[in-house]
C-alpha cells in the first residue's frame, strides 16, 4: 500500500502489464482493450501511462470530490439498506459511452480537474468518523484506478468499513480476482444486450462484461446488482429485454436485483429523448415474467416499482420513495410477514440516512 502520495503528479507504479514482444512498448493487461503503449503514451483511459518502460497510474490519491450519499443511489437496494456511503471517483474511463452521465470527469483529459487529494487511510478515517457503512468507488470506473481502489478498500476494511465498486465490469480475467477480492458489493452497469450497441455506442464489447458477471456469481462472495440504462430507440426493444433476462436467469439465477433506469439526454446523445416511464414498466414486466424476483425502475418517481417485495407472500418488505426508506418489514434477511428469505446483505435494522447528499472536504482527515 502507498502510505503517502507523491507530489510528482501523484504517479505510482501500476500493475497488470508486461513488456510487448518485439516492440519498444508495454502491454496493459488491466482491461480488455490491452492498450500497447510506447514510452510516454497513455492508454485509452488516459490515467495509465508508459513512463520509461514502466506502467504508471498517474492519478493515485487524486479525486474530483467526496460526497456522502444513500447507498440506494449507487444503486444498491439489497446491501445495507438506508445506510450512508462515502462516494468518490477520479478521472478518465476505459469505455467511450456516447451517453455518459458523468462525462465531465470520466471523459476528462484534464488531470487538473482532480481537485482533492487523499490517502487511502484518510478516506477510511473519514468514512468511519462520518458514520458511513461503506465507501463507494464511483463516478468514473474504478477499474482504471485499481491500485488506488484496492489500497483504499484494504484501509477501509481495517476500520470495519465495507466497500462498493460501481463499474461497467470491463476488466480482464488476470486483474479481476485481486480487484474484487477487496470489494464487498458491486453494481455492474450492463449497457445493453447487444454487442453491436457496445461496439458502436460504448467503443467496447459485451463478452468481457458478461464474463465478469458470471465470475462474480460463481467465483466470488461479492454481492452485486445490475443496472441497465434504457435509451429510447437504442437498447429499449422488447426482444433485447427478453434476451437479457433469459441470460441473467440462466447464468446468474433469479436472485440478482435488476434496475431499469431512465435515460436523460447528455454528452453526445442530446438527440435522444428521455426514457418514457412506460418503457421501464414494460422492461420490468418482461423481467418478472422470466422469474427474476427483484426488479426495479429508477430515475423516475414511482414508489410502487422502487420498493422490494417478498417473492413468497408478495408483500412489501422495503418501501422506497426515491432513496428514502419507508416501511421496513425485514428481520435480518427474513420477511416479517411470512418468514420468506430475501436475497442480499442486511443489517439488524434499516439505516436512517434518507435521501441526503452531503459534500465532504476530505482534507479535514489528511495526515498532519
Amino acid at each position: 500500500m502507498v502510505e503517502s502520495i507523491s507530489e510528482d503528479r501523484y504517479i505510482v507504479d501500476g500493475r497488470y502489464w508486461q513488456k510487448s514482444e518485439g516492440q519498444d512498448a508495454i502491454d496493459c493487461n488491466l482491461c480488455p482493450r490491452h492498450c500497447v503503449l510506447k514510452d510516454g503514451d497513455r492508454g485509452f483511459c488516459f490515467v495509465r501511462q508508459n513512463l520509461g518502460g514502466q506502467m504508471k497510474l498517474t492519478t493515485y490519491g487524486r479525486s474530483t470530490g467526496f460526497c456522502v450519499d444513500p447507498i440506494e443511489k449507487k444503486p444498491l437496494n439489497h446491501f445495507l439498506p438506508g445506510t450512508s456511503v462515502l462516494s468518490f471517483g477520479t478521472a478518465g474511463c476505459n469505455l467511450g459511452c456516447q451517453f455518459c452521465q458523468n462525462w465531465s470527469i470520466s471523459k476528462s483529459r484534464e488531470i487538473e480537474k482532480l481537485s482533492e487529494s487523499a490517502t487511502p487511510e484518510a478516506i477510511a478515517r473519514a468514512a468511519a468518523d462520518l458514520g458511513c457503512a461503506s465507501v463507494a468507488f464511483t463516478y468514473n470506473d474504478p477499474v482504471i484506478w485499481a491500485e488506488y481502489a484496492i489500497d483504499t478498500a484494504k484501509a477501509c476494511h481495517q476500520l470495519g468499513i465495507k466497500t462498493v465498486a460501481v463499474t461497467a465490469g470491463y476488466i480482464t480475467p488476470e486483474a479481476r480476482p485481486e480487484f474484487y477480492s477487496v470489494m464487498d458489493a458491486a453494481n455492474v452497469d450492463l449497457k445493453a444486450f447487444s454487442d453491436l450497441f457496445y461496439r458502436k455506442v460504448t467503443l467496447s464489447s459485451i463478452e468481457p462484461v458478461l464474463d465478469t458477471l458470471k465470475w462474480l456469481k460463481h467465483q466470488s462472495n461479492v454481492w452485486f446488482e445490475i443496472t441497465n440504462l434504457v435509451i429510447p430507440d437504442a437498447n429499449d426493444g422488447s426482444d433485447e429485454f427478453e434476451r437479457m433476462c433469459e441470460w441473467i436467469v440462466k447464468e446468474l439465477g433469479t436472485d440478482v436485483p435488476l434496475h431499469f433506469t431512465a435515460f436523460h439526454p447528455d454528452f453526445r446523445m442530446l438527440d435522444k429523448s428521455a426514457t418514457p416511464k412506460k418503457t421501464l414498466l414494460r422492461a420490468r414486466k418482461i423481467a418478472l415474467s422470466h422469474g427474476l424476483k427483484y426488479v426495479y425502475i429508477g430515475n423516475v418517481d414511482d414508489t410502487k416499482h422502487q420498493s422490494t417485495y417478498c417473492p413468497s407472500c408478495k408483500k412489501i418488505v422495503i418501501e422506497r420513495n426515491w432513496y428514502e426508506l419507508g416501511r421496513y418489514n425485514l428481520d435480518g434477511n427474513l420477511c416479517k410477514n411470512c418468514g420468506g428469505q430475501i436475497a442480499g446483505v442486511f443489517g439488524s435494522d434499516k439505516g436512517n440516512w434518507g435521501r441526503r447528499r452531503m459534500p465532504v472536504s476530505i482534507e479535514n482527515w489528511a495526515e498532519r
